[in-house]
């Protein structure tokens, strides 16, 4: 028993010492962003919040490194960084890609509703059109009432439909 915790306690030892090594900085879209390798070289060291170690933001600039004649520390920290960048540029663009693929889809969508809307609208206009010219001939029309009876209109009725259809007519044939 007293083995287990022992290997419990050494296992969050090690857990514990994986999250100090973290670096967390603020992107520039404003995100906060939290990884194990040390930010790229195009965020500004005011934008680093922390940085494994705990000090202040430091940080080797890749040209300072390359410029040190013979520095055997140079290297790892040259040869550390080169596969983030193509890493985190190719996620950069596959994440724009992505992007822009979901903001041509939104935009279809809203041009196709916006199609759909515009269809309906000219199918009432039409219908209202219609509508109006019958109601305007002067011919006896028939409608059915409440009780579900065919009655013919009278004028009051029929100038009201007019007037609904006008309305209808003056909000979807508006061009």
């Amino acid at each position: 028993m007293k083995m287990h915790k022992l290997l419990l306690l050494a296992v969050a030892c090690t857990w514990a010492l994986g999250a100090a090594a973290q670096w967390q900085w603020i992107d520039k879209d404003g995100r906060k962003v939290f990884s194990d390798r040390p930010p790229p070289s195009d965020i500004p060291a005011k934008s680093i919040l922390k940085q494994p170690g705990g000090s202040a933001a430091v940080r080797i600039a890749p040209d300072a490194g390359a410029a040190a004649s013979g520095a055997d520390d140079a290297a790892p920290v040259t040869a550390a960084k080169a596969p983030t960048k193509p890493a985190s540029a190719g996620k950069d663009k596959e994440l724009e890609e992505k992007k822009a693929q979901a903001e041509a889809a939104e935009a279809a969508k809203k041009k196709a509703e916006e199609e759909k809307l515009a269809r309906a609208k000219a199918e009432n206009c039409a219908r209202a059109r219609r509508a109006k010219a019958d109601l305007e001939m002067g011919r006896p029309t028939m409608q059915v009432n409440a009780q579900g009876e065919r009655v013919f209109m009278d004028e009051a009725s029929r100038n009201a439909e007019i007037k609904r259809a006008s309305e209808i007519m003056a909000t979807d044939c508006a061009r």
